[in-house]
């Protein structure tokens, strides 16, 4: 695997390294001990998955409060995403600021998600479908957001947005929210 350090400290964009022939390929998505050397999460309590069907579809940007706060490792299984984290971490030289890596189906590209951020994504294309693995599982009283259309993060979404949940639309503007 290609661990690449993303702008924001914790946080990794991670390619597998594909052996093929003339069968297809076989990669590795996740090694404990390859994660562990760079000290990142090796144990997994939860995962999920999310499927969009419409290109334009914006969902998060979600985190969950300690003593609940939660580790991702996030993978786009079908189609393509712009995938955006958020940092919300306590006294944070880059508290506020966010980064954004494409999640691709035809790269198997994963992101690497610290505690302290919130998440969300948009759809590029229709028929996305995306895996979660989570250090902990959920807590739905420990659940928190950031609205995605927050014109103070100056998320650039690369299309209109055609389809978001009331919920997320009704999360609060990052100067509402208490760093994690």
């Amino acid at each position: 695997m290609i661990f690449t350090e993303l702008p924001l400290s914790g946080a990794y964009g991670i390619v597998p390294e594909k052996r093929g022939d003339a069968r297809g390929f076989f990669a590795r998505i996740f090694c404990e001990e390859e994660f562990g050397d760079r000290g990142l999460n090796t144990g997994w309590a939860q995962m999920n998955i999310s499927h969009s069907a419409e290109a334009g579809t914006l969902r998060g940007l979600h985190f969950q409060r300690p003593p609940m706060a939660e580790i991702k490792l996030i993978r786009c299984m079908a189609g393509r995403v712009l995938d955006v984290i958020l940092d919300l971490r306590d006294e944070s030289p880059t508290f506020g600021q966010h980064t954004s890596v494409t999640l691709d189906a035809a790269t198997h590209n994963a992101i690497y998600v610290p505690e302290g951020f919130a998440h969300g994504f948009q759809t590029l294309v229709p028929g996305c479908e995306l895996q979660y693995f989570h250090s902990v599982p959920h807590a739905p009283d420990h659940e928190g957001g950031v609205t995605p259309l927050d014109p103070c993060l100056g998320i650039d979404w690369p299309l209109p947005v055609a389809r978001m949940s009331d919920r997320d639309r009704a999360l609060p503007k990052l100067t509402e929210v208490s760093p994690l």
